[in-house]
């Protein structure tokens, strides 16, 4: 019997390559050269499924010019690049790789949040520039993080781990909001409060940012919410780009409407919002929450595996989506 045939869209570890191949007819990226939707649809157009890391867009144009196509494992956690609409009606199952990243990402929030609120990377160009002659009390002088309040926006996975890194780590005291009230347990254990979202933007001393991109949860910060923070407030986002509006962001930046921001993720990403690039006050990172080598080969295996147990009709680890049944064209 034939093999069903793979698409490894970028570049990623070999051993889950070599793996996948003992399964699958595999084309991979191995040069992880950028295609454009034309060059991703021409590569994928005689495939039966793909692995996926969240910048290959997947529509109806795309599964429209791929009959073939049964599965697109991302290798992420998000996956705003899959349209559920057009991949449930064209019955193309989605996954995504949860749970392996927790820690890692939560630890990275924690380290951005702490080098935004101490002014790190500030520090570290002021040092470079050969600027630092004298000690002075104020000199580049931040905000505290331990005993201060830490506003969480999103307590999945990864925010119940940041609310108890800060909580128990830092002594924080610690609110989130989120579309539903987590059970009184889970609060206990994160020792979070929940609270509506203005009373969180009012009253956090640091916000970060931790939901899903959706069309609902989009620009969920822009100028009205910065305009609700503290002017000595920070904003951290290691969830979507598209969760803030980069613009006015920029614009509070620049005014002083809030004391800083650490971004790991932006609108139109690997493009910056030009205005970001021209403030001091904002710690910028290119998407690297998840980049441990342990995790990172963690979420590929899970996209291997969703890939492996989906064409063994075992069905897949982590959907995302129920598509309709797709008719089997490989005959």
């Amino acid at each position: 019997m034939q093999k069903p045939r793979i698409l490894v869209a970028r570049a990623i570890f070999p051993e889950v390559i070599e793996r996948l191949a003992q399964h699958f007819e595999v084309e991979a990226n191995v040069h992880d050269d950028i295609w454009s939707p034309a060059e991703f649809a021409a590569h994928l157009r005689d495939k039966d499924g793909a692995l996926t890391t969240g910048s290959e867009r997947i529509d109806a144009a795309l599964l429209a010019a791929c009959p073939r196509l049964r599965i697109v494992a991302n290798m992420a956690v998000g996956y705003n690049n899959f349209d559920l609409a057009a991949m449930d009606a064209g019955g193309v199952q989605g996954t995504n790789a949860p749970g392996v990243l927790t820690e890692t990402t939560a630890d990275f929030g924690f380290a951005l949040l702490l080098a935004t609120a101490r002014r790190v990377t500030e520090g570290e160009r002021y040092l470079r520039a050969g600027q630092w002659r004298r000690w002075s009390y104020d000199l580049l002088a931040g905000a505290e993080v331990h005993g201060s309040t830490l506003g969480i926006i999103g307590m999945g996975r990864i925010g119940q781990a940041i609310a108890r890194g800060g909580a128990y780590g830092f002594g924080m005291r610690v609110i989130y909001h989120n579309r539903s009230r987590l059970a009184p347990e889970v609060e206990a254990e994160c020792k979070a409060n929940y609270v509506g979202k203005e009373e969180l933007l009012r009253t956090a001393d640091h916000v970060v940012l931790v939901l899903p991109y959706s069309p609902e949860s989009h620009h969920t910060i822009g100028a009205p919410e910065l305009a609700l923070m503290k002017p000595t407030a920070t904003l951290v986002n290691i969830a979507r780009g598209g969760i803030v509006d980069d613009a006015a962001l920029a614009e509070a930046l620049r005014t002083r409407r809030i004391a800083a921001a650490g971004l790991d993720v932006f609108e139109g990403e690997p493009q910056v919002h030009p205005g970001l690039l021209e403030v001091p006050n904002v710690v910028l990172t290119p998407h690297i929450a998840s980049a441990t080598l342990p995790t990172r080969l963690a979420m590929a295996q899970l996209a291997a595996d969703n890939l492996i147990a989906f064409f063994a009709g075992r069905g897949p680890l982590t959907p995302v989506n129920q598509p309709r049944p797709r008719s089997d064209t490989n005959g």
